[in-house]
């Protein structure tokens, strides 16, 4: 668990476990042995990554962002593959939170390892909601996408993540940027899939954003970095570019969705140009930059 306050917001990174992907699907085009250098993989080419959830506590709402892979929805080929540890609803609990707190709920998209304990299959074989006093909020192209069931990328949707909330009235789909509590709102990002949004979190002129896949790990700050996963890659970059434009000279607090250490950080750009991340250890506090790189 990592904790820190937003101006009046309790901002809280809980994890649903680590699980395996290959490397070069994260790194797209980079090659090894630049990617490597800054996230190392095992003798299979994988990478140890994170589920990052984040829990936001604004007064008002107590609001869940993205809710990991889940467990038991994946077929026992795939879970075995990615070795899930599905150790959300268990963080939560340790934390400090239970399914009944969260009256609403933000997918940035609906990839399984993003969506997966949207909702549980119970012991009878049923799926039903996960967090039962939502609203769960995602854009409505994201949807339209997930049910074409395209072969490029159908594995990474599972019907019965969002289906329910959309048969028992939970779902509220968006169709673009919006505004959903007072200080929390969503915009479109597109890249990783043509709907993908981040959330945007603002407190008494502070700003945290939850970039989902738009930046996975701090390892793939470098605009050009982009997952082989992204469904537009182009997009990817450009909308680093612009996201950089707000986050770095108004030192925004990035959550990153994947990065198993560094799971939040302030962007900045050194002398050279290069993307650098400046991590919160887990109490909250601005870690130097001597000590991020060593720690790395």
């Amino acid at each position: 668990m990592h904790r820190t306050t937003l101006g009046d917001f309790e901002l809280t990174v809980v994890s649903d476990g680590l699980y395996y992907l290959d490397g070069g699907a994260m790194f797209g085009v980079v090659p090894k042995p630049m990617w490597e250098k800054k996230y190392p993989a095992d003798a299979q080419n994988r990478l140890h990554v994170g589920m990052n959830s984040l829990v936001v506590r604004t007064g008002e709402h107590t609001i869940l962002i993205e809710t990991g892979a889940g467990r038991g929805k994946l077929p026992d080929k795939a879970a075995a593959l990615f070795d899930l540890e599905s150790k959300l609803l268990d963080n939560l609990h340790a934390s400090g939170f239970a399914p009944e707190d969260f009256d609403i709920v933000i997918n940035t998209h609906l990839h399984f390892d993003h969506s997966g304990w949207n909702t549980t299959r119970r012991a009878d074989g049923h799926v039903v909601p996960t967090f039962p006093n939502a609203r769960y909020y995602f854009q409505r192209g994201e949807l339209v996408h997930a049910h074409q069931q395209h072969e490029r990328d159908r594995v990474s949707y599972l019907s019965d993540n969002y289906d329910p909330l959309l048969s028992n009235g939970q779902a509220i789909l968006l169709n673009g940027d919006a505004q959903l509590a007072p200080g929390v709102r969503v915009a479109l990002y597109p890249g990783h899939t043509e709907h993908h949004q981040i959330v945007i979190l603002e407190s008494q002129g502070k700003t945290a954003a939850y970039a989902g896949d738009l930046i996975p790990t701090a390892a793939h700050l470098q605009p050009t970095w982009v997952m082989g996963y992204d469904l537009s890659p182009i997009a990817s970059i450009d909308n680093r570019h612009r996201y950089y434009r707000s986050a770095i000279p108004e030192r925004w607090l990035t959550v990153f969705t994947h990065d198993p250490n560094t799971v939040w950080a302030t962007i900045t750009r050194d002398n050279a140009g290069r993307y650098t991340a400046e991590p919160l250890d887990k109490a909250g506090n601005q870690i130097s930059m001597t000590s991020a790189t060593e720690a790395r």
